[in-house]
C-alpha cells in the first residue's frame, strides 16, 4: 500500500507539474497549487453510523475524521470565472463494533479505507478587496475504489467475527461544492481556507459482518454512505504569466 501511495504522489506532481509550466499562455489566471482537507462525518449530509442485525447478530460501523491531500490546477476561463480539477488521496477511517445477544461475545476492531478522487468544478470568485476574494464551486468527483477492506477478531479459536467493506465498483461519481476564501499575493502565490461537502450518488462499499462458530454462521449487510464535509486549504503557487515576462531582443 506504501508503494500506491508513493507512486500516486509522484504521479500527481509529474502531470501537474507539466500543466503548471503551460498555464503562463492563458490570458486569465491560472494556478497550480496543493491542498490538504480534513474530513468530518455528518449527519446532515449521510448517515456515518451503518448498524446490521440479524438473528441475534449486531454490528455497527462508525465513520470517523480522515484525511485528503493532493494536488489541483485553476484554468482561468474569465476574469472571475475559473476550471477546478486536481487529483487527491483520501483516507477514511471507521470503528466497529459488535455482540451476539445472550452471550458474552462483543467486539471491537477498526477499518481504513483509501480513495482517490479527481474533482472537476466550475468555481466563481468575487472580489471583496484588492487581494481578498470569496468563492464558490460546485461540481463532480470521480473516485477510484482500488479494493475491498476485511478486519478479522479470532474470539477463542473456534469464534470468528469478521467485518468485511465489499467495493462493488471501483469507480464512482459524487456531487461536491466548495465555499472559502483566498488571500492573492504577486509574489508568494494564493492562499485559500474553506470547506467542502461530499455527497454520495452510490454506496461508498458494502458493509458485511458475519459471525462463525464452528457449524453455525450468520451473516448481514448495510450500504456505507461515506459522504462528509471538510476544511480545506490550499496554497496555490505563482504564475508568472507570458504576457508578463520582459521581451528580449532575438539574437
Amino acid at each position: 500500500m506504501n508503494k500506491i501511495k508513493i507512486g500516486f504522489i509522484l504521479g500527481a506532481f509529474l502531470f501537474f507539474a507539466q500543466t503548471y509550466a503551460q498555464l503562463g499562455d492563458n490570458k486569465f489566471p491560472s494556478y497550480f497549487g496543493i491542498q490538504v482537507k480534513t474530513l468530518f462525518p455528518s449527519s446532515f449530509i449521510a448517515n456515518p453510523n451503518t448498524i446490521v442485525e440479524k438473528e441475534g447478530l449486531s454490528a455497527t460501523l462508525h465513520q470517523k475524521i480522515g484525511y485528503s491531500f493532493g494536488a489541483t490546477v485553476r484554468a482561468g476561463l474569465t476574469e472571475f470565472i475559473s476550471l477546478e480539477t486536481g487529483i487527491n488521496y483520501t483516507q477514511r477511517f471507521f470503528d466497529i463494533s459488535g455482540s451476539i445477544a445472550d452471550s458474552n461475545v462483543f467486539i471491537n476492531n477498526q477499518m481504513g479505507f483509501i480513495q482517490y478522487d479527481i474533482p472537476i468544478n466550475a468555481l466563481i470568485y468575487i472580489k471583496m478587496t484588492k487581494k481578498w476574494y470569496a468563492n464558490a464551486s460546485l461540481g463532480f468527483a470521480a473516485g477510484f475504489k482500488p479494493t475491498s477492506i476485511a478486519t478479522t477478531n479470532n474470539l477463542n479459536g473456534s469464534q470468528f467475527f469478521y467485518n468485511t467493506g465489499v467495493v462493488q465498483k471501483k469507480f464512482s461519481l459524487d456531487l461536491n461544492g466548495n465555499f472559502g476564501f483566498e488571500y492573492r499575493s504577486k509574489k508568494a502565490g494564493v492562499y485559500y481556507v474553506g470547506t467542502s461537502v461530499r455527497l454520495p450518488l452510490k454506496p461508498l462499499f458494502v458493509y458485511v459482518a458475519t459471525y462463525k462458530n464452528q457449524g453455525y454462521k450468520v451473516t448481514q449487510y448495510g450500504d456505507v454512505a461515506g459522504g462528509y464535509l471538510s476544511v480545506d486549504f490550499k496554497y496555490f503557487f505563482h504564475t508568472t504569466r507570458a504576457r508578463d515576462l520582459p521581451q528580449r531582443p532575438i539574437e
